[in-house]
């Protein structure tokens, strides 16, 4: 990226975030930032990114063709995965290993509701089909032939598939029977169809989620490649640069690479404000800060810890998992337009189905009926009746007071009760979730600061605080667009996992140095002999001593001893490549002081300051909230 000789970036930079509700863009300039909103379009998300995109190109005067560097997140993956809809897909496996996925781990999917169930596989019975090969872990014990090859391919052609998920035994060491059938698939089924082989798409041992991954990449692949290609000739009509994608491990990385392996992007949207996260810690000085994305459908919460967001090998999300390295996101569906509603025993509840961008909350007057955290807010003077939101529109209350009356009926209360009691409900279930990925993995949220963010999050912000007793908030100014802003800052990224099962007398300083390579940052997966799993230690000396101490330092925080007698094994190691992102000042120092309460306009997002909090601006364009002792 290039930079003017004050240092800021030569030449404008564009991050663009689809949420649930509204669709936001940053664009930065050499001067100043500039943003823009506009309802997110479900059935073709690029409708509303280049209508976002039109926005502030038009505010800043800029040309499309002097923007220099464009970044997007979006969550066409993470919907897809969500409804269970994708590519119609066939599963090619081991002989005898076609059910892995609907297998499972045999685990129930919820401890006490013995009702509920795992979602069922993406790919269904009569489209499963078993290869004649067999691979152990040392090495290949049936031979895969290319008469058996073709065989499987000919039964692809009768099965009229999109995509081919091939997932066989011990591949992760021993790729060459994927390889020969991912060519030979190709090579008969044409460039229409899509294959994902299990050691491109995962690389790691575990054969349940490494199938289950690569069943996800197929599905969601060939839907989110159409989706990337419409959006890449949209922009190139615009005379725009082609957006890089960003990935669930929070960088981002070639539109083409993320187009081929969609699994990569199930949490693209949420990750944008993890690397805006990332950016605040290091201007701010604040090395922990608990983040807190609050948007018109969701709350997105992670932990960053001595400057570092947290990061997970694997999670599941809608009870899939998924094999592969990303931030560390817990997620509620608690946003500005979650529903209040009155359930069977007579709560108040709040979530997680939403208005979404249409209708929308009652208070916008586009047919909404039903009251939503948006209402109560504007009914409890959290938000001003006058203002207009992105697109124009206008708050409404009287509508607002209506929707949340009729639910009051319900709940024989009045209406203010009712309000105040949406947002204490609403409350309750973002602090639950910052609950999670605090004191449920031992750790203090007193020792954190509070980053609220999201077009939702600083109007909650000193209620949320106050629960978890945080006495000190940073809201960012580009708040209701912080993700966007996020996504413009990202480091490019990509990731190579590895398994290797190495005990600890093969390790020694030559073999480690091989497996790092050229990797810009490494990290180990070790455990104790015998052990079921691992723990992640980040090292790049490729010295075994220091990696047997490193583990056994994380040991004894995790579970409270080590032992020095059991030897260790190497199960994976992870390799990072990365690329640094544009860099530019994150933003002017605000001149503000005030007590509350007060509502502030943050321009895109609303500020409010209750009584006993006071705020005041700070560099890089953060706003501090204290709670008086």
């Amino acid at each position: 990226m290039g930079r003017s000789d004050s240092g800021q970036v030569a030449g404008g930079i564009l991050g663009v975030d689809v949420g649930g509700t509204f669709t936001d863009a940053v664009l930065i300039t050499e001067d100043r930032y500039f943003t823009g909103k506009s309802p997110t379009t479900p059935d073709d998300q690029s409708e509303g990114v280049m209508t976002a995109i039109r926005q502030v190109l038009g505010a800043s005067g800029t040309e499309a063709g002097n923007i220099r560097h464009f970044a997007h997140g979006m969550t066409v993956a993470t919907n897809a995965l969500l409804e269970s809809k994708g590519a119609k897909t066939a599963l090619v496996a081991t002989r005898g290993f076609i059910d892995l996925v609907e297998i499972g781990r045999q685990d129930r999917a919820s401890l006490y509701r013995l009702q509920a169930a795992h979602p069922p596989p993406l790919v269904p019975p009569e489209r499963r089909i078993e290869a004649a090969e067999r691979t152990g872990p040392d090495g290949i014990l049936e031979e895969l032939t290319e008469q058996e090859a073709n065989r499987i391919a000919s039964l692809l052609l009768g099965l009229d598939v999109e995509s081919v998920a091939v997932c066989l035994l011990h591949s992760y060491r021993y790729p060459a029977h994927e390889l020969l059938l991912g060519e030979v698939i190709r090579d008969r089924l044409g460039s229409r169809i899509h294959v994902s082989l299990s050691h491109e798409v995962v690389g790691t041992f575990r054969e349940f989620e490494r199938a289950a991954t690569t069943e996800i990449d197929a599905a969601l692949s060939p839907l989110l490649a159409g989706y990337l290609e419409r959006l890449r000739s949209r922009t190139g009509q615009e005379g725009l640069p082609e957006p890089e994608i960003m990935q669930s491990s929070g960088g981002v990385a070639h539109l083409d690479q993320v187009a081929s392996h969609a699994a990569v992007a199930i949490l693209s949207g949420p990750a944008g404000g993890a690397a805006a996260a990332s950016m605040v810690a290091r201007e701010s000085g604040e090395e922990n800060l608990l983040c807190f994305d609050m948007g018109g459908t969701s709350c997105d919460v992670c932990v960053v810890e001595r400057g570092a967001v947290h990061e997970a090998s694997s999670k599941t999300i809608a009870g899939r998992p998924i094999a592969l390295p990303m931030v560390d996101i817990d997620t509620v569906g608690a946003g500005g337009g979650s529903i209040a509603w009155r359930d069977s025993g007579g709560a108040l509840r709040v979530g997680p189905e939403s208005s979404g961008s249409r209708p929308g909350p009652a208070c916008y007057g586009l047919g909404g009926t039903r009251p939503t955290v948006t209402d109560a807010n504007l009914a409890l003077g959290h938000l001003d009746s006058d203002r207009k939101l992105a697109g124009g529109i206008s708050l409404d209350l009287d509508l607002a007071l209506r929707a949340i009356g009729e639910l009051a009926g319900e709940l024989k209360m009045t209406a203010m009760e009712c309000a105040e009691g949406i947002i204490r409900v609403a409350n309750a279930e973002m602090v639950r979730a910052l609950r999670v990925v605090t004191v449920q993995r031992g750790l203090d949220s007193r020792d954190f600061t509070l980053l609220a963010f999201g077009g939702a999050g600083p109007l909650h912000a000193a209620g949320v605080a106050e629960e978890l007793g945080i006495g000190t908030v940073l809201i960012p100014l580009t708040g209701g667009v912080f993700s966007a802003l996020g996504l413009a800052a990202a480091e490019g990224r990509r990731d190579e996992v590895q398994t290797v099962l190495m005990k600890e007398e093969a390790m020694n300083r030559e073999v480690l140095t091989s497996l790092i390579g050229d990797s810009d940052q490494t990290s180990w997966d070790l455990r104790y002999l015998g052990q079921s799993f691992e723990l992640t230690v980040s090292d790049d000396s490729a010295d075994p001593l220091r990696l047997r101490e490193l583990f056994e330092l994380e040991h004894r925080e995790r579970y409270g001893y080590v032992d020095r007698e059991a030897p260790v094994e190497l199960v994976t190691v992870r390799r990072r490549y990365l690329r640094e992102g544009p860099v530019f000042n994150p933003g002017p120092t605000p001149d503000l002081h005030r007590a509350g309460p007060a509502t502030i306009d943050l321009g895109e997002a609303t500020l409010h300051l209750p009584t006993g909090w006071s705020v005041h601006g700070e560099s890089g364009g953060l706003l501090r909230m204290i709670r008086e002792r």
